[in-house]
């Protein structure tokens, strides 16, 4: 049966890292990472809370796909809020197949020194405009306000699975994560 794998937690906390890895061992499984569709969208800086609703519902669509044709689909993203949570949940309620939602869980602290790390070398464009975003928002000061949000939806998804990732070992989160399926 497919899979509808969401991957929540803080930014930098690894989601993308994780869901990469997951498909990487299953053929044509669909990492369906919504910062990537919304970079998809014309002049989305201009107009950010409405590309993001934009990208949440074409990656709503992309996963019907995916999971119609049989495949696992990893969705790594920070949600806040469990509106979008309740949308992938529905899909995969609709569709039959097995939803299932993990959180990483780390520090605040923690993810503050990773985005800093981040930032000072090399990034991917997904992670620069997600720094961008960030800063935006007021920077790596915000980032408790997120722990806190992320802390909040927890309350409401008992259902949810805790992950504590391994700083430097993706290989050992990862097998905790595939554990915890």
């Amino acid at each position: 049966m497919p899979r509808l794998l969401l991957i929540n937690g803080l930014p930098g906390s690894g989601k993308s890292t994780l869901a990469a890895r997951y498909v990487a061992d299953r053929p044509l499984a669909l990492c369906l990472d919504v910062d990537v569709v919304r970079g998809l969208l014309g002049s989305w800086q201009e107009h950010p809370h409405d590309a993001g609703l934009l990208a949440r519902r074409l990656a709503l669509a992309m996963a019907r796909v995916a999971l119609h044709e049989g495949r696992d689909v990893v969705v790594p993203q920070f949600l806040g809020r469990p509106e979008f949570i309740g949308e992938l949940e529905a899909l995969a309620r609709s569709m039959s197949v097995e939803f299932v939602e993990v959180v990483l869980i780390e520090d605040p602290d923690v993810a503050v020194a990773r985005l800093a790390q981040r930032a000072a070398g090399p990034m991917t464009a997904v992670q620069r405009d997600a720094h961008a975003m960030l800063d935006r928002a007021g920077g790596l000061g915000t980032v408790p306000e997120l722990h806190r949000r992320l802390h909040e939806v927890l309350a409401g998804r008992p259902h949810a699975r805790r992950v504590e990732p391994l700083p430097g070992d993706v290989e050992q989160t990862y097998r905790t994560l595939l554990d915890h399926l």
